[in-house]
């Protein structure tokens, strides 16, 4: 990640304008070409990467997972050209990061809106969970905070990165408030990139042969994001969302284990 504050510029000291003399001796202040790094930094200051993920760039993605597996290496494929058609191209359409723990998701997803943010666009970054807690927190008389103050960014980003949805135990509240901001970005054809970990399928269904109860079916798989998430708005995301499925070994576990060292 390029630095957040850029060091001082050697043709404006800092001033973010370089003043131009004309053959006649009149002189006249111009913006400075520095002043898109200047720019970049402050919108990904304001984006809330978190400092854990701020190295996440598209490039060293393909340092580290591209040519793991096929799947990712098409993700990033996906990821970089996602970045280039963006937004024209793109028209709305986001992204919807599907996979198992490790495989570089929440790496992906920072990586596209880091280069998103070069290109001019202003971004969001939030998890999930963390949101759904912050709604939570809103509730309490004693805060000064209100649910419409804290929506209220989700809902206008231009391009917001949702990290590790369904995370949440899944309750009717949860499901309300995930319909409320999809529903609302979804009309305002806003740029909603997400990762989860749960298989992008319907809820668990009675189509499976001898099961009779709930728990006869989650006996025969796991939990999917129709049920993490509820199928109406699992179905908003395939209107909302190009997929791309990440398979391979869990990074953490292979290469990252945490140690003293």
């Amino acid at each position: 990640m390029p630095e957040l504050i850029p060091p001082v510029c050697p043709l404006c000291q800092g001033t973010l304008f370089r003043f131009i003399e004309r053959p006649n001796g009149d002189r006249f202040a111009q913006p400075c070409s520095c002043r898109v790094a200047h720019r970049n930094a402050r919108t990904l200051l304001q984006a809330r990467i978190p400092r854990r993920y701020e190295h996440c760039t598209l490039e060293s993605f393909e340092t580290k997972f591209g040519s793991a597996t096929p799947s990712l290496s098409h993700a990033h494929i996906a990821a970089k050209k996602f970045v280039q058609a963006y937004p024209l191209e793109t028209n709305g359409t986001g992204l919807l990061l599907t996979g198992n723990i490790g495989v570089g998701k929440t790496h992906l997803a920072v990586g596209i809106l880091q280069a998103l943010i070069e290109r001019g666009a202003q971004g969001l970054f939030y998890d999930y969970r963390e949101l759904l807690k912050q709604v939570q927190h809103s509730y309490n008389p004693s805060v000064a905070a209100t649910e419409l103050g804290i929506l209220e960014p989700i809902f206008n980003a231009e391009v917001l990165v949702l990290d590790e949805i369904g995370a949440s135990k899944p309750t009717d509240w949860v499901w309300d408030t995930v319909a409320h901001i999809l529903n609302t970005r979804y009309n305002d054809q806003r740029t909603t990139i997400i990762t989860t970990n749960y298989a992008n399928l319907p809820p668990l269904g009675v189509d499976i042969p001898g099961a009779t109860t709930i728990n006869d079916r989650k006996g025969h798989r796991e939990d999917t994001l129709g049920d993490r998430i509820g199928e109406r708005m699992r179905s908003r995301l395939q209107e909302m969302c190009v997929v791309l499925e990440m398979r391979g070994e869990d990074f953490r576990q292979r290469v990252k284990r945490a140690t003293f060292a």
